[in-house]
C-alpha cells in the first residue's frame, strides 16, 4: 500500500526532477540506451514500479524481450553492444556507489564509448532514475500508477 503520493504532497520536488528527467531525454542520448539504464537501476533498488514502467517502455518502442530480460544479467548476455554494456556497467558502479565507488576500469570502459558531455549526461540520467527510486520504494508507489 502506498505510504504518500509523493508527487502530490510535495509537487515542487517532484517537478524538479522531471525537469532533470526532461533534460536527459533531449540531451542526445539514444532512447533505448537511456531506458536500459533506467531499468537496470531500478532493478538494483528493487523499485517495482519504475521496473514495470521502463521494461513496458523499452516494449512499446519495439526493444526484444530477449534484451530486456537480459538487462539484470547483462555482464553475461551477448546481445548487447559494447556502449550498451559500459552504461550498464556505469550505471552499476553508480548506483552502488557506496560499495563500488565507482572503479577506474569501469570509468575507462564507458569513457572509452562516451565523450565526457554523454559520460555527464548519462551520469545525470542514472542520478535522476536513482532519485525517483528511492522516492518510489520509501513511499511504495504502486506499479502502474
Amino acid at each position: 500500500m502506498e505510504r504518500i503520493d509523493y508527487r502530490r504532497a510535495a509537487p515542487g520536488g517532484y517537478e524538479l526532477l522531471g525537469k532533470l528527467s526532461a533534460y536527459s531525454r533531449q540531451c542526445g542520448l539514444e532512447h533505448n540506451l537511456l531506458e536500459l539504464v533506467k531499468l537496470r537501476a531500478s532493478q538494483i533498488n528493487g523499485c517495482a514500479h519504475c521496473v514495470n514502467l521502463h521494461a513496458g517502455t523499452l516494449r512499446k518502442d519495439g526493444e526484444t524481450e530477449e534484451r530486456i530480460q537480459n538487462v539484470v544479467v547483462w555482464a553475461e548476455a551477448t546481445c548487447f553492444s559494447e556502449r550498451e554494456l559500459a552504461a550498464l556497467a556505469w550505471t552499476e558502479a553508480v548506483t552502488l556507489i557506496a560499495e563500488s565507488r565507482v572503479p577506474d576500469d569501469v570509468f575507462e570502459r564507458a569513457h572509452a564509448q562516451f565523450d565526457e558531455k554523454e559520460l555527464v549526461d548519462l551520469t545525470v540520467a542514472i542520478c535522476t532514475i536513482n532519485a525517483h527510486n528511492r522516492l518510489a520504494v520509501a513511499f511504495r508507489r504502486t506499479p502502474g500508477n
